[in-house]
């Protein structure tokens, strides 16, 4: 297909990057979903206090993709970036196996019921945070500078959106397996024949990763792309007395690796910024003075990044009501009854499963079927922007059957005088909680490959590898909001009481719910008025405008 004439890269290496990303992903899966059941069931953690612990590991391994994305477009590169963090996961995965195989690194289980439950001791505490430090270094590292280097083996774009296609299904299909095999596992058998298997398909992971490094093209880092943009904003900042010229020939560029006159003016918009690059007395030479006289391209860098702002701000309050009922289900889960006949049990932790495999499955009929018949009706590919407003529409809607599957199940409890019970059994099926955790995948599976097309393509190159990861920011800043929303919500409120049958966890989604409305209207505002760089540049204004 693409990437013919090069010796490096092109669709060879896809078994191999899609195969690391499978052994990781497994891996995540089986330690991450099934986290905030181990620190209640093995560490005695209260249920609000583990779920907020889930979502500060959950947002930390969602904002280190952008910290390891910026090391390597800077120094590392994503090769090394991947290898290194993958062996920060196999030693973090392997301390949190040791905590559930030796009983002198937890707590002795509970005497007499939860009130009676001893609290770790420090060694317990140190060994476990250490696990999880190292466990969410590792996760943070790769995930999302997989996605940047398998970009980076295709040319055209066309290549690259079919690989983050891929991306995106093995992505959410391995997260399935090791959310439900996995995490069985340890429900069922052993916490410590679980993580161990965690850490076998890591390291199995790592060494097909370092098997496919001969076919890999790699894109060799060209400093802190930071860096460029600070100097756009001191040196427009220096010169804000200037006139700002319309003549080309007052402006410098870089052509062919080396400091010209410019072909053309740059653009219009924050024309502020093009004050860095004009040519003034003294600015002989932008090589030895590169914080006064800057590139236009780098001008232009900035100016994208500025674009694109607010359609990414959007995102932080797109993922914060999943956040926040990824993170609750959980708890709603350990409450009902979750066995489906006689000898087989839900495990608590696998209800984002349904969250992924809805997301897996839709993302396959979306591409194969939606997407055509769209092609087909309009004549064009759906645009990002309008994948990520569909995304928006379906997490609302996630929120609205969260809100009404609460309140049956308050009712049931009220029906059968549980609610001062901790420990009994509501009458209600789980599968119950399956539809809201559903009706979110749908969603993600629009707003999830949108997000990372565009912030691909749209933003500069010399930062695609930070481009990827910020997708996980925003996950992560998310992740953070929520924990705030659950915290907040319990201090100013009743709704979310330690014992969730006597509080009012539906209101608790009718306010996400209006959170999401507000916050969708904010979006298309912002996509009303945004102009793609480089997503279909045979036509660059918003879909609106068709």
């Amino acid at each position: 297909m693409s990437d013919t004439h090069s010796k490096r890269g092109g669709w060879i290496t896809f078994s191999f990057i899609t195969g690391t990303l499978t052994g990781l992903t497994l891996a995540a899966g089986g330690w991450g979903t099934n986290f905030i059941v181990y620190l209640i069931e093995k560490f005695h953690f209260k249920s609000i206090v583990a779920t907020q612990i889930g979502n500060i590991v959950n947002g930390s391994t969602s904002l280190l993709p952008v910290l390891a994305a910026i090391i390597a477009d800077s120094m590392l590169g994503c090769y090394s970036v991947i290898w290194i963090s993958s062996s920060f996961s196999f030693l973090g995965i392997q301390l949190l196996a040791l905590t559930a195989a030796l009983k002198s690194l937890r707590p002795q289980t509970c005497v007499n019921g939860p009130s009676l439950c001893p609290m770790p001791t420090k060694i317990q505490f140190a060994v476990l945070y250490m696990g999880i430090v190292l466990a969410s270094i590792g996760q943070g590292g790769t995930r999302f500078n997989i996605a940047a280097m398998g970009a980076n083996q295709f040319d055209n774009t066309k290549d690259q959106a079919i690989f983050f296609n891929w991306y995106v299904v093995i992505l959410y299909a391995s997260a399935v397996l090791g959310s439900t095999v996995i995490v069985y596992i340890e429900d069922s058998f052993s916490w410590a024949l679980g993580f161990g298997i965690c850490v076998v398909v890591t390291r199995i992971g790592l060494a097909i990763f370092l098997l496919g490094n001969r076919y890999y093209r790699h894109i060799k880092p060209q400093g802190s792309p930071f860096t460029s943009l600070a100097r756009v904003i001191v040196a427009a900042t220096r010169k804000r007395k200037i006139p700002i010229s319309s003549k080309s020939g007052d402006y410098y560029s870089e052509q062919l690796g080396k400091v010209e006159k410019v072909v053309a003016v740059p653009s219009e918009s924050f024309r502020f910024l093009n004050r860095a690059a004009l040519k003034t007395e003294g600015d002989t030479n932008s090589i030895a003075k590169p914080w006064r006289l800057c590139l236009v391209q780098q001008a232009e860098d900035l100016k994208s990044l500025i674009r694109i702002c607010p359609i990414l701000s959007s995102g932080i309050f797109l993922s914060t009501p999943i956040g926040v009922l990824t993170s609750l289900t959980v708890l709603q889960a350990l409450t009902v009854d979750r066995h489906l006949g006689p000898h087989f049990k839900i495990p608590a932790g696998t209800m984002v499963v349904f969250t992924l495999a809805s997301t897996a499955i839709s993302l396959t009929l979306i591409d194969r079927i939606l997407y055509p018949i769209w092609q087909k009706l309009s004549h064009q590919s759906p645009m990002p922007l309008q994948r990520i407003a569909l995304g928006h529409v379906f997490n609302a809607l996630g929120m609205i059957v969260a809100a009404l599957v609460e309140s049956k199940r308050l009712k049931i409890t009220k029906t059968h005088h549980l609610t001062n019970e901790t420990n009994s059994t509501i009458p209600m099926s789980v599968l119950w909680l399956v539809p809201q955790m559903a009706v979110v995948g749908i969603g993600e599976a629009f707003h999830y490959p949108g997000q990372v097309t565009l912030y691909y393509q749209e933003f500069p190159t010399s930062l695609r590898s930070t481009s990827t990861a910020m997708c996980a920011m925003i996950i992560g800043i998310a992740y953070y909001m929520s924990n705030a929303v659950i915290g907040l919500t319990q201090r100013t409120t009743g709704w979310l009481p330690d014992n969730i049958n006597n509080g009012r966890l539906d209101n608790v989604y009718w306010m996400l719910l209006v959170v999401g409305v507000i916050n969708f209207g904010y979006y298309l505002i912002c996509a009303r008025f945004y102009r793609y760089q480089n997503v279909g540049k045979e036509n660059k204004s918003y879909i609106s405008d068709q």
